[in-house]
């Protein structure tokens, strides 16, 4: 009678170990992929503010004028943002009205408006940039206490050194496993904590604010227009 109970308890106690490892197991599964589409709402909004870089860099209508830009942006060479810029216009976003008393003035304000929507979108990438950071590190932690709270190889460990028969062993067990299997479920199961780089995503630009660069850039688009006034007279029809 005493050894069924023994046996029963730890039957009972062997259940709920393993039911409370998968039911974390599975919280941290659900939280990793909430991440993962929080990461891909992010890359959707890198690509909105690289069609902003698209648009300013299609005003500046050459290369020269485009580097002069690049370099009063400080954009990076080899860059997401920097590719963004030197890809033609395909009209994604809408194209910005603006009005004023002669072309000049209506394609200068252009330029400045194209730059402070672009500052706008890319505050919000920012911020959700961040908050993706955020998320990560919170995952990682629940990871590192899960990894704490349940090492696998304590639990097997655990359930062969049950007072249970060997036919309950097997049951539960598969068989009675080397130290190699052991060790080979256990780099399985195992969970890496993340990193954001996983995800290849831009690093935000900290671009210079328009109080800063409004009358260089002002500049810049009036050289632009004295340069390509014909074709952007058409522009702004």
């Amino acid at each position: 009678m005493e050894d069924d109970l023994i046996t029963c308890l730890t039957r009972q106690v062997k259940e709920e170990v393993l039911e409370n490892y998968l039911t974390q197991r599975r919280l941290i599964e659900i939280e990793t992929e909430d991440v993962e589409a929080r990461a891909e709402d992010v890359r959707a909004l890198a690509h909105e503010v690289g069609k902003r870089f698209t648009r300013l860099g299609y005003l500046m209508m050459d290369a020269e004028m485009l580097a002069r830009l690049i370099e009063l942006l400080h954009i990076p060479e080899t860059s997401f943002w920097r590719e963004c810029l030197e890809k033609p216009f395909a009209r994604g976003v809408r194209f910005i009205k603006v009005s004023a008393l002669t072309h000049k003035g209506k394609f200068r304000k252009l330029v400045l408006e194209s730059y402070n929507r672009l500052l706008t979108w890319m505050g919000k990438y920012k911020d959700a940039f961040s908050d993706l950071e955020l998320e990560v590190r919170a995952l990682n932690i629940n990871i590192q206490n899960f990894q704490s709270n349940f090492d696998l190889l304590t639990i097997l460990n655990f359930l062969k050194s049950l007072d249970v028969c060997g036919l309950e062993h097997k049951h539960f067990l598969g068989s009675n496993f080397t130290a190699e299997e052991i060790m080979s479920v256990e780099k399985k199961l195992y969970i890496h904590p993340m990193k954001v780089d996983r995800f290849a995503l831009p690093p935000p630009l900290d671009l210079p604010p328009p109080v800063l660069i409004q009358n260089e850039l002002g500049r810049l688009a009036e050289d632009v227009f004295r340069k390509h006034h014909n074709q952007i007279k058409r522009l702004l029809r």
